[in-house]
């Protein structure tokens, strides 16, 4: 069931936090990635890899510098989608990861839409399923509100949000939203502080949708929030002024992408600014207090081998908040096809995914700026997925 590098430091219940109880959140400093074996993307396009082993879900504990690492198998889940397809609740202690696609068969060509969400514990360790849900299909991105009594979830395979209701380690259903029809892809979702609006990145259709809570149920505006290009992975700031999206545009080319950014508190949410990131933004996140914005993009790395376009790096980009808008600060380089980008709960440090070379990468936070500390954690298999734990 499991595979340990290093020791994983032992939750500091009774010294540092106290009776343990479930609403109160774990002294360890978590960070999860989901790593999937099923597909390959070297080739450029989604290609199923013919008995693969069991995908898996890293955990590192950033108690401590090197973090420590734990690998626990058979934990589905998938590249296709954004990388917020693993959330962790505000306590730190339960963390959800979603089954986006499934292969159907040993023989199958072609992989399926999947319905299923673990749960897990991550105050046992190593961390345990302890049950599943069946949700609609293809999950994909999910956000807990703040106090941790609901999480959404986008299902691409229904063009719906998921609402349910968070009871201990339970997920209750309470409501379905429909969003788009399945062919536009709604793929992200992010609720804000208050809990009383949540945006949805609808990919193909080109825009984002606005949900607000009545005090009963989330009811989905009429209209349509223009954006750049194909929105994808959605955020909003912790202080819930603005929207932040990054559109990937087509993909097949070097065209410049950019960072959409959505006014909240106007009287109607409107996009009011277009930040460049470089070309097909996998994923952005923001730190903890919101003032960085960190990008990576696959800037012509994710081409098929002989494309002209093909480039051998891609990028990370660190982005620093000033008023409603971003500026960027750093472009580092980055190897080919990263995926999920976090920082730490405590902000310090910010955890990168290269899909093709199985490892998350670590760098430390200084101002406005990142360096690479030259730590490299192997996973076992090609990281797809990433969230962080909340501050302890």
């Amino acid at each position: 069931m499991k595979h340990i590098l290093n020791p994983p430091r032992l939750l500091c219940l009774a010294m540092a936090c106290g009776s343990f109880s479930f609403s109160e959140p774990a002294c360890a400093q978590l960070v999860l990635s989901g790593n999937e074996n099923k597909l390959d993307l070297s080739t450029g396009d989604p290609r199923i890899i013919p008995n693969a082993p069991p995908d898996t879900l890293t955990m590192l504990d950033f108690s401590s510098f090197p973090p420590a690492v734990t690998h626990v198998t058979n934990i589905p889940n998938s590249v296709i989608g954004p990388p917020s397809n693993i959330a962790i609740h505000p306590n730190g202690r339960m963390a959800l990861v979603a089954s986006s696609i499934k292969i159907a068969s040993p023989t199958a060509t072609n992989w399926v839409p999947d319905n299923r969400i673990y749960i897990l514990d991550l105050s046992h360790r190593p961390p345990r399923v302890v049950s599943e849900i069946q949700a609609e299909l293809q999950p994909s991105g999910m956000s807990f509100t703040s106090d941790g009594r609901k999480v959404l979830v986008a299902n691409r395979g229904t063009g719906t949000i998921s609402v349910f209701a968070v009871d201990g380690f339970e997920l209750k259903p309470i409501q379905s939203v429909k969003v788009c029809e399945p062919s536009e892809n709604v793929s992200d979702v992010a609720v804000s502080p208050d809990g009383n609006l949540a945006l949805a990145s609808v990919k193909v259709g080109g825009y984002v949708a606005v949900l607000r809570f009545d005090g009963r149920e989330f009811v989905v505006s009429k209209r349509k929030t223009s954006v750049s290009g194909q929105p994808y992975r959605l955020l909003i700031t912790p202080d819930g002024e603005l929207g932040l999206v990054a559109g990937l545009g087509f993909g097949k080319g070097v065209d410049v992408d950019e960072l959409s950014i959505i006014d909240l508190r106007a009287r109607e949410p409107r996009t009011i600014d277009h930040v460049p990131l470089g070309t097909v933004p996998e994923s952005i996140e923001l730190n903890p207090d919101g003032r960085l914005l960190a990008a990576v993009v696959m800037d012509g790395s994710s081409l098929p081998p002989g494309d002209p376009l093909r480039t051998d790096k891609a990028h990370l980009i660190i982005l620093e908040r000033k008023g409603k808008t971003f500026v960027r600060r750093q472009r580092l380089d980055f190897p080919p096809v990263p995926s999920g980008v976090v920082f730490t709960g405590d902000g310090r440090y910010l955890v990168v995914q290269c899909h093709l070379e199985r490892e998350l990468y670590i760098y430390a936070v200084h101002g406005s700026h990142v360096r690479d500390t030259g730590q490299r954690i192997p996973v076992p298999g090609m990281p797809s997925s990433l969230r962080a734990g909340p501050k302890p």
